[in-house]
Protein backbone atom coordinates (compact mmCIF):
# COMPACT_ATOMS: atom_id res chain seq x y z
CA UNK A 1 0.00 0.00 0.00
CA UNK A 2 1.45 2.85 -0.98
CA UNK A 3 1.84 5.65 1.68
CA UNK A 4 -0.54 8.90 1.72
CA UNK A 5 1.05 12.73 2.52
CA UNK A 6 -1.89 13.94 4.12
CA UNK A 7 -1.47 17.84 4.43
CA UNK A 8 -3.70 20.47 6.18
CA UNK A 9 -5.92 23.01 4.70
CA UNK A 10 -7.05 26.08 6.70
CA UNK A 11 -8.55 27.70 3.61
CA UNK A 12 -8.94 27.57 -0.06
CA UNK A 13 -5.38 28.91 -0.77
CA UNK A 14 -3.63 26.15 1.18
CA UNK A 15 -6.23 23.79 -0.21
CA UNK A 16 -4.47 25.16 -3.96
CA UNK A 17 -0.84 24.58 -2.72
CA UNK A 18 -1.30 20.89 -0.83
CA UNK A 19 -3.22 20.08 -4.37
CA UNK A 20 -0.88 21.40 -6.26
CA UNK A 21 2.13 20.12 -4.66
CA UNK A 22 1.39 16.51 -3.97
CA UNK A 23 -0.79 15.97 -1.19
CA UNK A 24 -2.74 12.53 -1.44
CA UNK A 25 -5.57 13.81 0.93
CA UNK A 26 -6.09 17.28 3.14
CA UNK A 27 -7.90 17.53 6.12
CA UNK A 28 -9.94 20.98 6.71
CA UNK A 29 -12.24 22.22 9.32
CA UNK A 30 -16.15 23.71 9.01
CA UNK A 31 -17.03 26.58 10.89
CA UNK A 32 -17.54 24.59 13.95
CA UNK A 33 -16.63 22.13 15.92
CA UNK A 34 -12.94 21.58 14.71
CA UNK A 35 -10.05 22.30 17.22
CA UNK A 36 -8.74 25.13 14.96
CA UNK A 37 -11.77 28.21 15.32
CA UNK A 38 -9.12 30.87 13.76
CA UNK A 39 -8.43 28.77 10.70
CA UNK A 40 -10.06 30.44 7.30
CA UNK A 41 -11.94 26.84 7.44
CA UNK A 42 -14.88 25.79 5.16
CA UNK A 43 -18.71 27.49 5.03
CA UNK A 44 -21.33 25.17 3.64
CA UNK A 45 -20.92 26.51 0.09
CA UNK A 46 -17.30 26.58 0.17
CA UNK A 47 -16.75 22.96 1.91
CA UNK A 48 -18.52 21.79 -1.37
CA UNK A 49 -16.25 23.51 -3.38
CA UNK A 50 -13.25 22.57 -1.58
CA UNK A 51 -13.99 18.75 -1.84
CA UNK A 52 -15.09 19.17 -5.59
CA UNK A 53 -11.83 20.52 -6.31
CA UNK A 54 -10.14 18.20 -4.35
CA UNK A 55 -11.86 15.27 -5.96
CA UNK A 56 -11.45 16.77 -9.48
CA UNK A 57 -7.28 16.12 -8.74
CA UNK A 58 -7.96 12.54 -6.88
CA UNK A 59 -7.47 14.06 -3.91
CA UNK A 60 -9.04 12.59 -0.30
CA UNK A 61 -10.63 15.48 1.91
CA UNK A 62 -10.97 14.79 5.34
CA UNK A 63 -13.16 16.88 7.58
CA UNK A 64 -12.24 17.60 11.67
CA UNK A 65 -15.23 17.71 13.94
CA UNK A 66 -12.95 16.35 17.10
CA UNK A 67 -14.22 19.27 19.31
CA UNK A 68 -14.98 17.56 23.03
CA UNK A 69 -18.58 18.45 22.49
CA UNK A 70 -21.50 18.88 25.27
CA UNK A 71 -24.98 17.74 25.32
CA UNK A 72 -26.18 21.07 23.76
CA UNK A 73 -23.65 20.88 20.94
CA UNK A 74 -25.31 17.26 19.60
CA UNK A 75 -27.60 18.22 17.47
CA UNK A 76 -25.92 21.15 15.23
CA UNK A 77 -23.02 18.49 15.38
CA UNK A 78 -24.94 16.17 13.81
CA UNK A 79 -26.39 18.35 11.31
CA UNK A 80 -22.43 19.82 10.77
CA UNK A 81 -22.10 16.03 9.65
CA UNK A 82 -24.99 15.75 7.82
CA UNK A 83 -23.56 18.64 5.69
CA UNK A 84 -20.08 17.42 5.45
CA UNK A 85 -21.31 14.11 3.94
CA UNK A 86 -23.37 15.57 1.51
CA UNK A 87 -20.67 17.79 0.20
CA UNK A 88 -18.76 14.27 -0.50
CA UNK A 89 -16.52 14.29 2.22
CA UNK A 90 -13.92 11.47 2.68
CA UNK A 91 -13.99 10.87 6.70
CA UNK A 92 -15.15 12.97 9.85
CA UNK A 93 -12.22 12.86 12.18
CA UNK A 94 -13.73 12.43 15.55
CA UNK A 95 -12.32 12.13 19.07
CA UNK A 96 -15.55 12.08 21.18
CA UNK A 97 -16.68 8.81 21.54
CA UNK A 98 -20.68 10.13 22.61
CA UNK A 99 -19.85 11.86 18.77
CA UNK A 100 -18.86 9.03 17.50
CA UNK A 101 -21.41 6.31 18.09
CA UNK A 102 -24.20 9.29 17.18
CA UNK A 103 -22.38 9.57 13.82
CA UNK A 104 -22.16 5.57 13.18
CA UNK A 105 -26.42 5.53 14.61
CA UNK A 106 -27.40 8.53 11.94
CA UNK A 107 -25.27 8.46 9.67
CA UNK A 108 -23.71 4.84 9.05
CA UNK A 109 -22.11 5.84 5.63
CA UNK A 110 -20.09 8.41 6.80
CA UNK A 111 -16.35 6.73 7.32
CA UNK A 112 -14.89 8.06 10.33
CA UNK A 113 -11.37 8.33 11.40
CA UNK A 114 -10.68 9.17 15.33
CA UNK A 115 -8.24 11.94 16.18
CA UNK A 116 -4.97 11.70 18.14
CA UNK A 117 -7.05 14.13 21.23
CA UNK A 118 -8.63 10.23 21.91
CA UNK A 119 -5.56 9.29 22.88
CA UNK A 120 -5.27 6.18 21.58
CA UNK A 121 -2.09 4.17 22.93
CA UNK A 122 -2.99 0.57 23.09
CA UNK A 123 -4.29 -2.59 20.67
CA UNK A 124 -7.75 -2.69 22.97
CA UNK A 125 -8.89 1.01 22.31
CA UNK A 126 -8.11 0.67 18.85
CA UNK A 127 -9.68 -2.32 18.18
CA UNK A 128 -12.67 -1.13 20.58
CA UNK A 129 -13.46 1.42 18.05
CA UNK A 130 -13.10 -0.90 14.88
CA UNK A 131 -15.56 -3.35 16.27
CA UNK A 132 -18.05 -1.22 18.19
CA UNK A 133 -18.08 1.77 15.68
CA UNK A 134 -16.54 0.61 12.58
CA UNK A 135 -14.23 3.45 12.75
CA UNK A 136 -11.85 2.84 9.93
CA UNK A 137 -8.66 4.77 10.69
CA UNK A 138 -6.88 5.58 14.18
CA UNK A 139 -5.22 9.01 14.44
CA UNK A 140 -2.07 7.80 16.34
CA UNK A 141 -1.30 9.55 20.26
CA UNK A 142 1.74 11.39 19.46
CA UNK A 143 3.23 9.81 22.91
CA UNK A 144 3.71 6.35 21.15
CA UNK A 145 7.26 5.00 20.00
CA UNK A 146 7.56 3.35 16.55
CA UNK A 147 8.51 0.24 18.47
CA UNK A 148 4.84 0.48 20.20
CA UNK A 149 3.20 1.42 16.73
CA UNK A 150 4.76 -2.06 15.26
CA UNK A 151 3.79 -3.95 17.79
CA UNK A 152 0.30 -2.27 17.87
CA UNK A 153 -0.11 -2.85 14.07
CA UNK A 154 0.75 -6.81 14.19
CA UNK A 155 -2.69 -6.75 16.66
CA UNK A 156 -5.12 -5.31 15.01
CA UNK A 157 -7.38 -6.16 11.61
CA UNK A 158 -5.25 -5.24 8.53
CA UNK A 159 -8.33 -2.94 7.34
CA UNK A 160 -7.82 -0.56 10.31
CA UNK A 161 -5.61 2.25 8.61
CA UNK A 162 -3.05 3.62 11.20
CA UNK A 163 -2.13 7.52 10.79
CA UNK A 164 0.33 9.40 12.20
CA UNK A 165 1.45 12.99 12.84
CA UNK A 166 5.15 13.38 10.75
CA UNK A 167 6.03 17.37 10.46
CA UNK A 168 4.55 20.31 12.34
CA UNK A 169 3.69 21.80 15.92
CA UNK A 170 3.74 19.61 19.43
CA UNK A 171 1.53 20.41 21.82
CA UNK A 172 3.23 19.87 25.99
CA UNK A 173 0.39 18.39 26.97
CA UNK A 174 -0.91 15.03 26.24
CA UNK A 175 -2.10 14.75 22.64
CA UNK A 176 -3.22 18.14 22.99
CA UNK A 177 -5.27 17.46 25.43
CA UNK A 178 -4.60 20.96 27.80
CA UNK A 179 -6.45 23.38 29.92
CA UNK A 180 -3.78 25.61 30.40
CA UNK A 181 -5.15 27.70 27.72
CA UNK A 182 -8.42 28.13 29.33
CA UNK A 183 -7.36 28.26 32.70
CA UNK A 184 -5.21 31.57 31.83
CA UNK A 185 -7.28 32.79 29.08
CA UNK A 186 -10.68 31.59 29.27
CA UNK A 187 -10.01 30.23 25.27
CA UNK A 188 -10.30 26.11 25.39
CA UNK A 189 -7.89 23.71 23.54
CA UNK A 190 -10.29 21.86 23.38
CA UNK A 191 -12.98 23.51 21.94
CA UNK A 192 -10.88 25.20 19.42
CA UNK A 193 -10.01 28.43 21.16
CA UNK A 194 -6.17 27.27 21.89
CA UNK A 195 -3.87 30.49 22.65
CA UNK A 196 -1.10 28.53 22.72
CA UNK A 197 0.14 30.31 26.10
CA UNK A 198 2.65 27.50 26.21
CA UNK A 199 4.90 29.48 23.45
CA UNK A 200 5.03 32.86 25.61
CA UNK A 201 7.92 33.67 27.75
CA UNK A 202 7.84 33.01 31.34
CA UNK A 203 9.81 34.78 34.52
CA UNK A 204 8.98 33.83 38.13
CA UNK A 205 7.63 36.19 40.40
CA UNK A 206 8.49 35.37 44.49
CA UNK A 207 5.87 35.76 46.78
CA UNK A 208 7.28 38.52 49.18
CA UNK A 209 8.52 40.11 45.97
CA UNK A 210 5.53 41.35 43.90
CA UNK A 211 6.40 43.22 40.93
CA UNK A 212 10.03 41.41 40.68
CA UNK A 213 9.89 39.45 37.96
CA UNK A 214 12.64 36.63 38.18
CA UNK A 215 14.29 35.17 34.96
CA UNK A 216 14.48 31.29 34.40
CA UNK A 217 17.51 31.68 32.36
CA UNK A 218 17.38 28.90 29.29
CA UNK A 219 19.58 31.12 26.49
CA UNK A 220 20.37 34.39 25.05
CA UNK A 221 16.69 34.15 23.20
CA UNK A 222 14.51 34.06 26.37
CA UNK A 223 12.92 31.22 28.21
CA UNK A 224 10.50 29.13 26.70
CA UNK A 225 9.83 26.54 29.50
CA UNK A 226 6.36 25.04 27.94
CA UNK A 227 7.34 25.44 24.50
CA UNK A 228 7.71 21.73 22.39
CA UNK A 229 9.91 21.60 19.76
CA UNK A 230 8.50 21.16 16.39
CA UNK A 231 8.36 17.79 14.64
CA UNK A 232 10.51 16.41 11.53
CA UNK A 233 10.45 13.51 10.87
CA UNK A 234 11.39 13.76 6.80
CA UNK A 235 14.64 11.33 7.63
CA UNK A 236 12.64 8.28 8.78
CA UNK A 237 9.50 7.73 6.48
CA UNK A 238 11.20 4.24 5.38
CA UNK A 239 10.44 3.59 9.51
CA UNK A 240 7.17 5.02 9.87
CA UNK A 241 6.15 2.42 6.64
CA UNK A 242 7.68 -0.26 8.41
CA UNK A 243 6.22 -0.07 11.37
CA UNK A 244 2.71 -0.32 9.66
CA UNK A 245 2.13 3.81 9.34
CA UNK A 246 0.04 3.94 6.35
CA UNK A 247 -1.04 7.80 6.52
CA UNK A 248 1.73 10.62 7.22
CA UNK A 249 0.11 13.86 8.43
CA UNK A 250 1.46 17.50 8.55
CA UNK A 251 0.58 19.75 11.46
CA UNK A 252 -0.53 23.30 10.14
CA UNK A 253 -4.42 24.53 9.53
CA UNK A 254 -3.44 27.80 10.45
CA UNK A 255 -0.05 27.99 8.27
CA UNK A 256 -0.22 30.14 5.50
CA UNK A 257 -0.25 28.82 1.75
CA UNK A 258 3.64 28.73 1.38
CA UNK A 259 4.09 26.63 4.88
CA UNK A 260 1.70 23.86 3.11
CA UNK A 261 3.94 24.44 -0.22
CA UNK A 262 7.12 23.74 1.05
CA UNK A 263 6.59 21.26 3.53
CA UNK A 264 3.98 19.14 0.99
CA UNK A 265 6.99 19.74 -1.74
CA UNK A 266 9.45 17.98 0.44
CA UNK A 267 7.79 14.78 1.87
CA UNK A 268 6.23 14.48 -1.51
CA UNK A 269 9.75 14.26 -3.32
CA UNK A 270 11.16 11.87 -0.44
CA UNK A 271 8.30 9.61 -0.65
CA UNK A 272 8.32 9.38 -4.07
CA UNK A 273 12.42 8.51 -3.41
CA UNK A 274 11.24 5.89 -0.91
CA UNK A 275 8.99 4.54 -2.64
CA UNK A 276 10.27 4.67 -6.78
CA UNK A 277 13.92 4.35 -6.02
CA UNK A 278 14.61 2.78 -2.74
CA UNK A 279 15.82 3.52 0.86
CA UNK A 280 19.11 4.40 -0.22
CA UNK A 281 18.25 6.91 -2.77
CA UNK A 282 15.78 8.37 0.01
CA UNK A 283 18.18 8.48 2.49
CA UNK A 284 20.77 10.41 0.23
CA UNK A 285 18.18 12.71 -0.57
CA UNK A 286 17.43 13.79 3.21
CA UNK A 287 20.07 16.46 3.90
CA UNK A 288 18.88 18.69 0.93
CA UNK A 289 15.02 17.76 1.75
CA UNK A 290 15.96 18.58 5.48
CA UNK A 291 17.48 22.06 4.47
CA UNK A 292 14.31 22.61 1.31
CA UNK A 293 12.00 22.45 5.19
CA UNK A 294 14.04 24.73 6.76
CA UNK A 295 12.96 27.63 3.78
CA UNK A 296 9.86 27.84 6.14
CA UNK A 297 8.98 29.24 9.00
CA UNK A 298 9.58 26.69 11.81
CA UNK A 299 10.69 25.98 15.63
CA UNK A 300 13.22 24.35 16.41
CA UNK A 301 12.69 20.27 15.65
CA UNK A 302 13.39 16.65 17.15
CA UNK A 303 11.73 13.27 16.47
CA UNK A 304 9.47 13.64 19.12
CA UNK A 305 8.25 10.32 21.32
CA UNK A 306 9.03 8.14 18.17
CA UNK A 307 12.21 6.76 19.79
CA UNK A 308 11.09 7.82 23.38
CA UNK A 309 11.18 10.88 25.30
CA UNK A 310 11.74 13.53 23.39
CA UNK A 311 15.16 15.24 23.24
CA UNK A 312 15.10 18.05 24.69
CA UNK A 313 11.21 17.50 25.67
CA UNK A 314 10.90 21.81 25.39
CA UNK A 315 12.40 24.94 24.89
CA UNK A 316 12.14 26.01 21.60
CA UNK A 317 11.90 29.18 21.22
CA UNK A 318 10.38 31.63 18.55
CA UNK A 319 10.17 30.96 14.58
CA UNK A 320 12.99 31.13 12.05
CA UNK A 321 13.54 30.42 8.23
CA UNK A 322 16.32 30.70 5.89
CA UNK A 323 14.37 32.12 2.90
CA UNK A 324 10.98 34.40 2.77
CA UNK A 325 8.02 33.91 0.77
CA UNK A 326 8.54 36.60 -2.32
CA UNK A 327 5.54 36.53 -4.60
CA UNK A 328 3.25 34.35 -6.78
CA UNK A 329 3.14 33.46 -10.09
CA UNK A 330 0.24 34.58 -11.64
CA UNK A 331 1.17 33.90 -15.19
CA UNK A 332 3.96 31.41 -16.46
CA UNK A 333 6.00 31.77 -19.25
CA UNK A 334 9.18 29.63 -20.99
CA UNK A 335 12.51 30.26 -20.12
CA UNK A 336 13.46 34.03 -21.59
CA UNK A 337 10.35 35.73 -21.45
CA UNK A 338 8.50 37.72 -18.85
CA UNK A 339 6.21 36.29 -16.31
CA UNK A 340 3.52 38.22 -14.51
CA UNK A 341 3.96 38.14 -10.52
CA UNK A 342 1.72 39.18 -7.73
CA UNK A 343 4.13 40.80 -5.26
CA UNK A 344 4.72 39.28 -1.26
CA UNK A 345 7.22 40.61 0.08
CA UNK A 346 10.01 42.92 -1.34
CA UNK A 347 12.97 41.84 -3.55
CA UNK A 348 15.18 43.52 -5.72
CA UNK A 349 16.87 43.66 -9.49
CA UNK A 350 19.79 41.12 -8.84
CA UNK A 351 18.19 39.06 -6.32
CA UNK A 352 19.12 36.00 -6.33
CA UNK A 353 15.71 33.78 -6.10
CA UNK A 354 13.92 30.46 -5.97
CA UNK A 355 10.56 29.18 -7.81
CA UNK A 356 8.96 26.14 -5.53
CA UNK A 357 7.59 23.84 -8.17
CA UNK A 358 6.17 20.88 -8.17
CA UNK A 359 8.96 19.24 -10.02
CA UNK A 360 11.34 20.67 -6.87
CA UNK A 361 12.60 24.15 -6.83
CA UNK A 362 14.19 26.58 -9.62
CA UNK A 363 17.32 29.03 -8.68
CA UNK A 364 17.56 32.07 -10.90
CA UNK A 365 19.02 35.75 -10.32
CA UNK A 366 16.06 38.34 -11.18
CA UNK A 367 17.29 40.45 -14.18
CA UNK A 368 14.58 42.97 -14.49
CA UNK A 369 11.11 44.11 -13.68
CA UNK A 370 8.42 46.05 -14.74
CA UNK A 371 4.92 46.83 -13.18
CA UNK A 372 2.39 45.48 -15.34
CA UNK A 373 -0.05 48.36 -15.04
CA UNK A 374 2.21 51.22 -16.25
CA UNK A 375 5.23 49.57 -18.22
CA UNK A 376 7.50 51.28 -15.71
CA UNK A 377 11.31 49.57 -15.18
CA UNK A 378 11.76 49.30 -11.43
CA UNK A 379 14.10 47.77 -9.12
CA UNK A 380 11.79 46.97 -6.31
CA UNK A 381 7.79 47.36 -5.54
CA UNK A 382 6.70 47.96 -1.48
CA UNK A 383 3.03 46.80 -2.06
CA UNK A 384 1.79 43.55 -1.40
CA UNK A 385 -0.50 42.61 -4.28
CA UNK A 386 1.11 44.91 -6.58
CA UNK A 387 1.26 42.76 -10.29
CA UNK A 388 5.03 42.75 -12.01
CA UNK A 389 6.58 41.46 -15.20
CA UNK A 390 9.65 39.90 -13.83
CA UNK A 391 12.09 38.05 -16.88
CA UNK A 392 11.95 34.43 -16.50
CA UNK A 393 15.65 33.15 -16.91
CA UNK A 394 14.03 29.58 -16.38
CA UNK A 395 10.73 28.09 -17.29
CA UNK A 396 7.58 29.57 -14.50
CA UNK A 397 3.67 28.32 -14.40
CA UNK A 398 1.04 29.93 -12.64
CA UNK A 399 0.61 28.88 -9.32
CA UNK A 400 4.78 28.94 -8.74
CA UNK A 401 6.00 30.36 -5.43
CA UNK A 402 8.98 32.60 -5.19
CA UNK A 403 11.01 32.75 -2.25
CA UNK A 404 14.31 35.30 -2.18
CA UNK A 405 17.03 36.24 0.76
CA UNK A 406 15.70 36.53 3.91
CA UNK A 407 17.53 39.49 5.27
CA UNK A 408 16.64 39.13 9.14
CA UNK A 409 17.91 35.32 9.01
CA UNK A 410 20.26 34.60 11.68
Amino acid sequence: MALELLAPVGGMDQLYAAVRFGANAVYGGMEHYGLRAYAGNFGPQALREAVSYAHAHNVRFYVTMNILPADEDMPGFLEAARAALDAGVDAAIVSDIGAALMLKEHLPELPLHISTQANVLNTRTAKHFYEAMGVRRIVLSRELSLEKIAAMRRGLPAELELEAFVHGAMCVAYSGRCLLSAALTGRNGNRGACAQPCRWQYHLVEEKRPGEYLPVCEDEHGTYLYSAYDLCMIAHLDELRDAGVCSLKIEGRMKTAYYVATVVSAYRRAIDLLEREGAAAYRDAVPALEEELGKASHRQSNTGFYYGAPTPPAGANGFCQSMEYVGDVVQGARAGAEAVVRLKNRFYVGDALEALTPAGPKAFKVSSMRLMETGEPVETASVAGTLLYMAAPVALEAGDLLRGPNRNHR
